[in-house]
Order: structure tokens, then sequence, then C-alpha cells
């Protein structure tokens, strides 16, 4: 399977090549290791692209010249070779806006992602989109103290981990079409719908839309390539179509390959979404964290050094002389209470599931 858009203009072109799997596989990918891929003008230009991990080939801004038309070339390390139609540059037009709407159906609580955009000059037609979002995020309970290895101590700033970020990228396939329409006109067209007890709305949010125009029959690939991968639930529904993409095997013209290669300007939009624009939704931590349990009289840990420090259990998530309650702050000073509280690790570590480190681009909410 091929998978990339040659990207014409100065941002990076990412192109991934895998092999299929068995559905029974406990394996989900299946990386191509050690090809040599190039795009390949119709004036027989190469520009190579350089292998990094997990079966992606990368190359720099190739800034094409749009008057050409261009494919993808691939040697195997099995020496066969592959390659995709020529075809020309699609100027893609850029992103009018990305916004969203709060939905309060009580089946589907939460916010819907949607881009808008316009070809003035009513040609593209047919569009798909990609994402890579950030989010922001708080464990359940928050950790006031920290084992140094003989006793414990209050965490200092720099030991915090009661706020994270992670992220995550587009792994549905987003189509949009004006074909039916007068004008090239792309009105709220669904991007993500983000559940109300997502932790990606909880505290700040980002979305980085990333748009791409198509040709007709690339549309119709990624159509069916849905259909296949997103729409079968059973017998009763449309069974898997044979995806005819553009790309094929030189070598041995019988072998199927998946993948369509277009070529194409990359438009791109940010926007950021903060908890204060949102309705008072509480998430659900994707974790179980049972009722926190107390250990009494605790002036070191010496006792319960390996609970605290192992990889499942956190010391401590509060303290309180009279109740388990997660959110009074530590005393002053040296003493410590007389009470400590034990969860999962993953209840009060935000570390388990991101970075302290916000991304280069994070707004301050």
């Amino acid at each position: 399977m091929v998978e990339g858009v040659i990207n014409s203009g100065a941002d990076s072109t990412t192109i991934t090549l895998s092999r299929t799997v068995n559905v029974s596989s406990a394996h989900t990918t299946n990386p191509v290791l050690n090809a040599t891929v190039a795009v390949q003008s119709d004036q027989n230009v190469s520009y190579p692209l350089t292998e990094t991990t997990n079966g992606n080939y990368v190359s720099p801004g190739l800034n094409l010249d749009v008057a050409h038309q261009y494919r993808l070339s691939i040697t195997a390390p099995n020496n066969e070779q592959y390659q995709s139609d020529l075809v020309p540059v699609n100027i893609t037009p850029p992103i009018d806006s990305v916004g969203f709407k709060i939905l309060s159906v009580p089946a589907d609580t939460g916010i819907q992602i949607y881009a808008n955009a316009h070809d003035p000059t009513n040609k593209v037609k047919y569009y798909r989109w990609e994402y890579s979002e950030a989010w922001k995020f708080h464990p359940k309970y928050i950790s006031y103290y920290i084992s140094n290895g003989t006793t414990l101590v209050v965490r200092t700033q720099a030991q915090d981990v009661s706020t994270c970020y992670a992220n995550d990228v587009s792994s549905d396939i987003v189509l949009g079409t004006s074909a039916k329409l007068k004008q090239d006109v792309i009105y709220q067209n669904p991007i993500i719908f983000i559940p109300s007890t997502s932790e990606k709305i909880e505290a700040g949010y980002s979305i980085l839309l990333r748009q791409y125009a198509l040709t007709a029959d690339a549309y119709n690939f990624w159509v069916s390539l849905k259909k296949n991968t997103e729409q079968l639930g059973s017998i009763f529904d449309a069974q898997p179509s044979q995806l005819t993409g553009n790309i094929h095997c030189i070598t041995n013209p019988s072998e199927p390959v998946i993948g369509y290669i277009s070529v194409s300007t990359v438009p791109s939009k940010r926007i950021f979404i903060s908890n204060a624009q949102l309705p008072a939704w509480l998430p659900i931590y994707p974790y179980n964290c049972p009722e926190p349990f107390c250990i009494q009289s605790l002036r070191t840990c010496s006792d319960t050094v390996h609970l605290g420090s192992s990889s499942y259990y956190t010391l401590l998530i509060s303290q309180s002389n009279t109740n388990v309650d997660a959110g009074l702050p530590p005393l002053n000073g040296d003493q410590l209470p007389g009470y400590f509280f034990v969860e999962p690790r993953q209840c009060d570590d935000c570390t388990v599931r991101g970075t302290v480190t916000p991304p280069p681009f994070w707004k301050v909410f």
C-alpha cells in the first residue's frame, strides 16, 4: 500500500509504504523498509526521498513547476518496480475557515469541527482533508508528593505531573465535494466529532487542518477506500469493492497495489479551542481509577517504597487527616500529613499518556 500526497509547494512530502496484513494477524502494520523512492517529472527529472522510520520516505519542499506532470517511482528491496501514473499539479484553494458547533443532542453531545472553502475558478470540486490534533489535559487526581528513596517530599514545580499535552493524527478519511452545486463552495464540511466526555476538550484543544484538491478519479478512489474501511459491519453492508488506484507494479502487473498518488499544493489552517468556549462538561477518563486507599501515619516511605516507586502505583495523590480528599494542598514546610492516599499511576501522573512540555505552537489559554 502506498500512502501520501506529493506536495508541490515548499512543505515536505511524506510517502508511507506498507504491505497488507491478514485481518486475523496480531500486527496492524507491515512497513516496507529499505526501498528507493523518488518523484519523477515528465521531463525525467528525479527528486529522491529519504527513508526515516516505519516505512516513511520524506523529501523537503519540492517547489515543483506546475506546468509539468509528476509520478512516484518505487524500487522495493526485492527489486520489484512500482510507478504511479503521471498526473498534473492540482492547485488547492485556501481554507476559508475552520470552526466548530456545539451539539447538545443526547446521543451526540460534543463539538463538531468543520471546514469552509471555495474555489473562485470553479474547477476543483473535490476535496480531502487530514488533520493533526493536540490537547492539554489533567489526570483525575493531583499528586503532591514524591519519594526521594528514603522519605516523601513535596513535588517541586519541575516534578509536577498534573498538566500534560498529547497529540494525534487523523486516521479516518474525510472527503467533500461541490460537484452537484453551481458554485465550488464547501460549507461546514464535517471534519471530526469530539464527544463532550473526551479529555481532548477538558482544558485546551488545537487542530491543524490540511486541505487537498482531488481529481474526480482520485475522489472516487478515496470514496471506495472509505466504504471498504469504515462502513463495513455485517453481511448486509456493502461488500469490499476492487480498489482501482493509479499505482502499478511494473515488474509484475498482476500484483495488486493499493494507493492513489496526487500532486497538489497543501494549504493548512490551525485553530485553538479553550474550555471557556464550551459548556461545563466533565471528562470521562480513559482509564480505571478505583477509590483511593489510605496509608495511615506514614512518616517515611521505607515500608512502602516498592509501592511508591512501582510503575503501577504512585504515592501520593492527596492528603487528609480525616477523609479522602484529592483536592487539598500540601502542608507547609517539611511537615508530612498523617494520612496518604494511593492510586494507580495513570490516575495522578499525566506523563503516563503525555508530556509536560507544550508543543512549540501552543497558545496559552
